[in-house]
């Protein structure tokens, strides 16, 4: 992939196919764009895929952020006007797809969230531990990266390269970003009203055992307030499960019946191809 901008960008993770779909991923709360990388050789098959790179510097807001993705999109449709564009939003990535969405709800053909963030409220030590996070002094942030890890990934269930590229990516976004990104899943606020004017179908994937959110009842009060969404719960996945080795994206979304009749290669088999990692 070709080194992040000084602002939010668009990355290409695989081969570009611009007669395809367009699959925009919104990361989590580590905004690296990165960790689509396990996944990206399934979707390719059938997608043209971009993954949001957000810097380690960046401070906008919900609306900001949502304005710029909305932007990327469109640069992106100029290219190729005549296709479907899927959104997909993992955690912190899953509130962002929805602001998105609202603010832009002609562009997105279908939205996919994955143990969406929007639950963040109904988990009160998360709040205190974001004050306490606070505290922690920058030359300390990195140990306190490595103790979440089990929180945010089912381990037994994630190849050591993926688990180091997790860890990598929570801490490359210096404490300050984090605290930000924090604050604003804290503050994040979605009526049900505003969910109802998303029509177009929406898949909602939730982990069963995510240790962090509760992603579970979260999935189940989305899927109520969304007119046109479905629900697919992960009996042994975690937090970050699309890190997991049996997870297939791709799969999922052809095994719920989530893809339009003109999506190729429906009926080809996705592959997940790991990528070395340096130690």
């Amino acid at each position: 992939m070709p080194p992040v901008k000084s602002r939010p960008c668009f990355l290409t993770p695989g081969r570009v196919n611009s007669n395809y779909p367009l699959f925009v991923f919104l990361p989590g709360m580590d905004g690296t764009g990165q960790l689509l990388r396990s996944q990206t050789k399934g979707l390719e098959t059938a997608f043209d895929v971009r993954a949001l790179a957000i810097p380690p510097d960046d401070l906008n807001n919900w609306d900001d952020l949502a304005d710029l993705v909305v932007n990327l999109v469109e640069e992106e449709l100029k290219k190729k006007t005549s296709r479907s564009v899927y959104l997909c939003g993992e955690s912190f990535g899953g509130c962002l797809a929805i602001k998105v969405a609202l603010s832009a709800p002609h562009l997105f053909k279908r939205i996919i969230l994955i143990n969406p963030a929007t639950s963040f409220n109904q988990r009160p030590w998360l709040r205190w531990g974001a004050q306490l996070n606070r505290l922690i002094p920058e030359f300390l942030y990195g140990v306190s990266s490595l103790a979440l890890l089990p929180l945010l990934s089912n381990l037994a269930r994630t190849a050591p390269r993926d688990r180091r590229a997790l860890l990598d990516a929570m801490q490359s976004v210096p404490a300050k970003i984090a605290n930000w990104r924090i604050s604003m899943v804290t503050e994040f606020d979605v009526q049900e009203t505003q969910l109802r004017r998303l029509t177009q179908p929406v898949l909602v994937i939730g982990g069963a055992a995510d240790q962090l959110l509760p992603s579970v009842q979260e999935a189940e009060r989305l899927v109520n307030s969304l007119p046109n969404a479905q629900k697919v719960i992960l009996p042994n996945s975690g937090h970050a499960c699309l890190l997991e080795t049996d997870v297939c994206l791709f799969d999922l979304m052809k095994e719920q019946n989530f893809l339009e009749a003109s999506v190729p290669n429906q009926e080809a088999q996705s592959v997940l191809i790991p990528i070395p990692m340096a130690d």
